[in-house]
């Protein structure tokens, strides 16, 4: 059994630009830079079977290579006590066309549709207890955050093993966009 995603890969200067705001709150667990990426989609588990029917049919997706922005910080859920920090990716046709592409491969599989809108973001840290005004004052601290633009010129198929030091991610496939 294979617990699946399919991601955007970061640069390591673009993970060195994401780490630097990765402090100043305690307690937290901050996401290793070696895990930073872009979630296009969250498949969850799958057999043999479907495994190799999702990697075939990503090989069907056809979209261009384009440049992505980081801009921002944020939480999850935004009006509840807050469980995940985040780096916005700032939303382009090039990405919302992508991800787009990746759903309707994924549904071809016999996959059901996501069912909550595409919100591209990295993770940066997951939150237990802490107190909502820490995780106000750390977004308005990091609230102009920006990165060099990272070229994007593939997307991966991931699998992911949870372990008790947190999740171990494989890639189990990369398909190249076109330029």
């Amino acid at each position: 059994m294979y617990r699946l995603f399919v991601a955007l890969d970061l640069t390591e200067s673009a993970k060195e630009s994401v780490t630097k705001i990765c402090s100043g709150l305690p307690g937290v667990k901050w996401v290793e830079p070696a895990q930073m990426h872009l979630t296009l989609r969250f498949i969850g588990d799958a057999d043999e079977t479907l495994f190799l029917r999702i990697k075939k049919e990503l090989a069907t997706v056809s979209a261009p290579a384009f440049r992505m922005l980081l801009r921002g910080v944020g939480r999850f859920p935004p009006k509840r006590e807050p469980h995940v920090l985040w780096v916005g990716v700032e939303r382009s046709e090039s990405i919302v066309q992508l991800h787009d592409q990746v759903e309707r491969a994924l549904v071809r599989t016999g996959l059901e549709p996501e069912g909550r809108a595409f919100s591209p973001h990295i993770t940066l840290a997951r939150l237990r207890d802490m107190p909502a005004a820490r995780v106000a004052s750390y977004l308005e601290q990091h609230g102009l955050f920006q990165a060099p633009p990272i070229p994007v010129n593939e997307f991966h198929l991931y699998s992911s093993i949870l372990s008790a030091k947190g999740a171990i991610h494989r890639r189990e496939a990369s398909y190249p966009l076109g330029s």
